[in-house]
């Protein structure tokens, strides 16, 4: 079970520490981040510690690890006064954690200063979670990245690409490249009213569909990972 916990919210990233030492935890986040760069870029984070007791030093160094992702350090989530302390120190906002200062009408990664990313033309924020929806047909050349699930009415044309935290959503035909759970999970998945992307990824798995393989009649499909690959069945068919 991962230590480390990279989250897409609508606001921005949250990176959670759990148990373990400091300076393993740190070495996973970093593989991590650098395996998804082109998703965390531009990106801000909030960091939670939980009691986890960080100097100045120690917090100086996560934020210059951030940093080299080209990902920002904005805000410190921590029940230690201590670490909270260094935070300010070093001009980065604090929270406490929800154990601690429960705030029931919001969730704590939805209180961050700024949006994660802006969301692009052709898309609007959804009511309900951390979703974005698209009413265009995607062509050759145009990306979208979200942090959280990406829901496409219209076509993925080869060329463009969709990068989600979360599932993708194509209703419509999907030609072009596509990663579901970017920051890293395995559970999203990948539905499609066409599927034949020229690459698919879900969080670190990569499929390609089969070249000189004849199209067979479109059908709506779903993609997902199965004991450590990814899975493409029958969007009428149960998981």
């Amino acid at each position: 079970m991962a230590s480390v916990s990279i989250k897409g919210t609508k606001n921005g990233l949250l990176v959670t520490l759990g148990q373990g030492e400091l300076a393993s935890l740190l070495a996973e986040l970093e593989e991590r981040l650098s395996g998804t760069a082109s998703f965390f870029k531009g990106g801000q984070v909030a960091l939670q510690v939980g009691q986890r007791q960080l100097s100045v030093e120690e917090i100086g160094h996560i934020k210059a690890l951030l940093a080299q992702n080209e990902v920002a350090l904005e805000t410190v989530i921590s029940e230690a006064p201590g670490t909270r302390a260094a935070a300010r120190h070093l001009g980065l906002e604090t929270k406490r954690s929800p154990r601690t200062e429960p705030r029931p009408e919001r969730r704590a990664e939805e209180d961050f200063a700024e949006p994660f990313v802006p969301l692009r033309a052709g898309l609007s924020r959804g009511e309900f979670g951390e979703g974005a929806l698209v009413r265009c047909t995607l062509r050759s050349g145009q990306v979208i990245r979200h942090p959280g699930h990406v829901v496409v009415i219209g076509d993925v044309n080869a060329g463009a690409e969709v990068i989600a935290g979360g599932d993708i959503v194509i209703w419509g035909r999907l030609r072009g490249t596509v990663h579901a759970g970017a920051a890293g999970d395995d559970q999203a998945i990948v539905c499609a009213l066409d599927l034949a992307p020229t690459q698919l990824r879900i969080g670190k798995r990569i499929a390609r569909p089969p070249e000189g393989k004849p199209r067979r009649r479109s059908i709506p499909e779903i993609a997902f990972v199965q004991e450590g690959r990814i899975i493409v069945r029958s969007w009428k068919a149960s998981r």
